[in-house]
């Protein structure tokens, strides 16, 4: 009977290896430095253009903290050609969508249009590049807008502040320890030439990655794209110097309040390695492991069997410098927090200790496969991936390549990076309270 389950799993590994398919790209270099990647896709008369910018909150100077966001907001209000309030009419009356998002690591925007407006999404992007208006009326709109953002979903939002708690005390240098959305009163006292500069710094064509993906001519989308960005001229070089974090090699407590919410929570949390190391890949598949899905480890303990869980999971946050390794639980009735984390941490020991079986490990590297095939299967998300591995990884290909890396990783690789990073004097024990 084993010997079957582990053919049908082989099988199904085989079935996915031929379903995900290669995505083929060209990518290039204009000669003011921005790098361009060209996936053609003539199935569907769809197509994306985007551009990922590699500036994020971690770029922020300490006492102006949510410029990256803030600027993610900004640049919609309008350019020398667009009128304010009129990107997203331009837009959606020619049957496309947009949007844009921002990290600690990077930001990007994006548009889906019909392919015979492939020009109109460039030249839109080009004007965001070449020509924004950033002036005073437009910083004060846009900071309504955001605070707006923040109460709806950080001040007002139950359990939305759990990880600002965490990032504070498991970073101590590293601008990690800030939140995206930044400080208000940051915001409040930003002066214009502060956005003047941070625009000019961070928003040029060496800093950026575009991306055409999806029905288009690529002789004549090279063309276009030559005409709207080659003429854009070059910034200077942006100096990065990864900040160094101590390790932490003693357990720290915190407590972090929340009005919204009347039932606590309680996080572990653990500082680990970029996401480009194969270490944190190994963490994607711990986290598997311990809480996707209801048949997972920690959702059947402690939730199904114990009862002493109303919510169980463990999130690998993992970032370009660092990652965060988070594991929580939610107590049922007078159960208590450290309880929860007493039943988690026995479960780690066993990943420290044991191998686990041969079936379990099947059964992730199929999800892994799936989700690999799954983030695949869109233009829009095509398009993604390929700015996301250009930009923060330095190899575009790993939207083909990096599954095998998941294939690569052992039961033994499992246990010893459990062993390695999931320690109760390397971790933060946050206790998460109603604020009364």
């Amino acid at each position: 009977m084993k010997k079957s389950i582990l053919a049908l799993s082989s099988a199904f590994l085989v079935a996915f290896s031929i379903n995900a398919q290669k995505v083929e790209f060209e990518e290039y270099d204009l000669n003011n430095g921005m790098h361009v990647i060209l996936h053609q896709d003539n199935s569907a008369p769809v197509v994306t253009t985007s551009v990922m910018y590699h500036v994020g909150a971690k770029d922020e100077q300490p006492d102006r903290t949510g410029m990256a966001h803030f600027f993610e907001h900004l640049l919609f209000e309008g350019t020398k050609n667009i009128g304010k309030g009129e990107w997203f009419k331009i837009v959606s009356s020619n049957g496309g969508k947009n949007n844009a998002n921002t990290t600690d690591d990077r930001t990007y925007y994006y548009e889906v249009f019909p392919s015979n407006n492939l020009e109109l999404g460039l030249w839109m992007e080009s004007e965001r590049l070449l020509h924004p208006i950033i002036g005073q009326e437009g910083v004060d709109t846009q900071n309504e807008v955001v605070k707006e953002e923040k109460r709806l979903r950080f001040d007002n939002q139950p359990y939305s502040r759990f990880l600002e708690y965490v990032k504070k005390e498991i970073f101590k240098k590293h601008p990690y320890k800030g939140t995206t959305i930044g400080e208000m009163e940051h915001l409040d006292a930003a002066t214009l030439e502060e956005f003047l500069a941070f625009n000019k710094k961070f928003y040029t064509p060496n800093n950026a990655t575009l991306v055409v993906a999806g029905d288009i001519d690529v002789a004549s989308a090279k063309k276009m794209i030559e005409d709207y960005f080659g003429p854009i001229p070059r910034g200077e070089d942006i100096k990065r110097n990864v900040i160094q974090e101590e390790p932490i090699t003693e357990a720290i407590s915190a407590t972090g309040y929340d009005p919204n919410i009347q039932i606590p929570a309680v996080m572990t949390a653990y500082r680990t390695p970029s996401m480009k190391t194969k270490d944190s890949r190994v963490l994607d598949m711990i986290s598997s492991y311990l809480s996707t899905g209801k048949s997972s480890v920690l959702y059947k303990k402690l939730v199904d069997t114990k009862k002493i869980a109303l919510q169980a999971g463990a999130i690998n946050l993992s970032q370009e410098d660092y990652g965060t390794y988070i594991i929580y639980g939610l107590p049922q009735g007078d159960n208590k927090l450290t309880d929860i984390v007493k039943e988690i941490d026995e479960e780690i020991v066993k990943l420290q200790t044991d191998l686990i079986s041969e079936k379990t490990y099947q059964k992730l590297q199929n999800q892994f496969e799936n989700q690999f095939v799954n983030s695949n299967s869109s233009v829009e998300g095509i398009a993604n991936s390929l700015a996301r591995y250009n930009v923060l990884y330095g190899d575009t290909n790993l939207i083909n390549t990096e599954i095998d890396i998941y294939r690569s990783i052992t039961r033994e690789d499992i246990r010893e990076v459990a062993k390695k990073y999931l320690n109760p004097n390397q971790r933060l024990t946050l206790e998460y309270l109603p604020k009364k």
